[in-house]
């Protein structure tokens, strides 16, 4: 019976994803009228992400960053990773 319990809880566990989101204030907080977003996935770890908050920016043609949110999501098993950065400001 423990046995099976110890099963049914570690295979819960590996077949569960994982995301965490964390917001950043960076600069003076101002939320402005502009969002912009970057993406990027690996496999395994491999792969060649730009999701960071100046790509992000560039994307909606902010100059003004007043925060940022950071979230990172992870697959079944960790295979495929994602990663997102939005950003507001003007």
């Amino acid at each position: 019976m423990k046995k099976a319990i110890f099963l049914i809880i570690f295979t819960a566990i590996i077949l569960t994803g994982c995301s965490t989101n964390v917001p950043l204030l960076i600069g003076d907080g101002t939320v402005g009228p502009r969002t912009g977003q970057a993406t990027g996935k690996t496999i395994f770890g491999i792969g060649n992400v730009d999701a960071g908050m100046i790509t992000a920016a560039r994307n909606a043609g902010i100059t003004k960053i007043g925060a940022v949110d950071y979230q990172v999501k992870r697959s079944v098993f960790g295979i495929i990773t994602t990663y997102t950065t939005t950003v507001t400001g003007q």
